[in-house]
């Protein structure tokens, strides 16, 4: 690779780490506010995600929702599935529910904000 052609390259990469980053923050909010729409299987919320460009592996999204139930802000039932062994749904807690109405507050804070330093920012 040329200079100019290995900068571009390495600037490539460099944004393509810091976009991976920035998703992770949100994947949290984003899957709080699938399961507030009703109980959803895991494999739901992974196919949602992958939907709307937020590709994310299990190994990310099955740790999380681990967590979130460990905070009290998702609970699950498991259901029977006629086509292999019981799935386990995943449901918003009272706790869920608040933490997600306060976090999409903070989002949309945070999106104004950015949104108004992008729009101003020199040419």
């Amino acid at each position: 690779m040329q200079g100019n052609e290995k900068n571009v390259y390495l600037c490539r990469m460099d944004v393509e780490k810091k976009n991976i980053q920035m998703r992770k923050g949100v994947i949290e909010l984003c899957i709080l506010s699938l399961v507030s729409q009703g109980d959803m299987y895991s494999t739901d919320l992974l196919y949602a995600l992958k939907k709307e460009k937020l590709l994310v592996a299990e190994g990310t999204v099955y740790p999380l929702l681990t967590r979130l139930k460990n905070e009290g802000l998702l609970k699950y039932r498991w259901e029977e599935s006629r086509s292999g062994p019981p799935r386990k749904y995943y449901a918003l807690t009272g706790k869920g529910s608040i933490t997600l109405e306060q976090l999409e507050k903070k989002w949309n804070e945070l999106t104004k904000s950015v949104n108004i330093i992008l729009k101003n920012k020199r040419s």
